[in-house]
């Protein structure tokens, strides 16, 4: 898996690396200090699986940076981290795009936890805020108007446009250059996605979402 990491902090950028190639151990992490120079990595590495971006850092951040990444690369998965558990932030965020909030008070596990849910293609909430009912409202709102293919990522598609065309996952592996297992987590995410449970399920209902998979 492809990610990148957008913080002003290196330590913070060199932390959250060492946790996802952990936690993914065939991953490639990519660095950017700030939004412009993350924008300028995710146009020159267009099969990017999921960016952390900095709620809060010097030059382009925050809610016009989400903006920014969600007009250029609609179908990349965002995730923010923020200091800030302020209910009114997340609201913002969510509503920018974005399909996670991680405050930074939160442990490896949450953030992990909260990676695997934005990969199957659901919204990340931090359970401190589930409980407010605006910010609920914003994120179920906000998953339809991002429209169908925003349910998977562009990495999904590919791995789904390959099924459609009776490739195992063997040979959809060596057609992406990616390991078996990685190919297994995108099957299993966009099998969530789609709420199907099989593969012949996957691209008919890809199809009526009207999401392309022939090239």
């Amino acid at each position: 898996m492809l990610f990148l990491i957008v913080d002003d902090h290196a330590v913070l950028r060199k932390g959250l690396s060492a946790l996802l190639k952990q936690a993914k151990p065939d991953s490639v992490v990519l660095e950017a200090s700030e939004g412009a120079q993350g924008l300028e990595l995710a146009r020159l590495h267009p099969n990017l699986d999921v960016v952390f971006l900095d709620l809060k850092m010097p030059g382009l951040g925050g809610v016009p940076a989400i903006e920014a990444f969600g007009a250029q690369h609609p179908d990349l998965p965002l995730i923010v981290l923020s200091s800030s558990e302020d209910p009114h932030d997340v609201r913002r965020v969510i509503s920018a795009g974005a399909l996670g909030y991680i405050p930074k008070s939160a442990n490896a596990n949450t953030l992990v936890a909260a990676l695997e849910m934005v990969l199957q293609g659901q919204i990340y909430l931090p359970p401190l805020l589930l409980n407010e009912q605006h910010v609920v409202a914003s994120a179920v709102e906000a998953v339809p108007a991002r429209g169908a293919r925003r349910l998977l990522t562009e990495r999904q598609i590919e791995v789904l446009a390959l099924i459609a065309r009776g490739l195992s996952n063997k040979e959809i592996a060596r057609a992406l250059g990616l390991s078996e297992k990685t190919v297994k987590v995108h099957v299993g995410g966009l099998f969530k996605a789609l709420d199907v449970a099989n593969r012949m399920q996957a691209t008919n209902e890809a199809r009526k979402l009207g999401i392309k998979l022939e090239g």
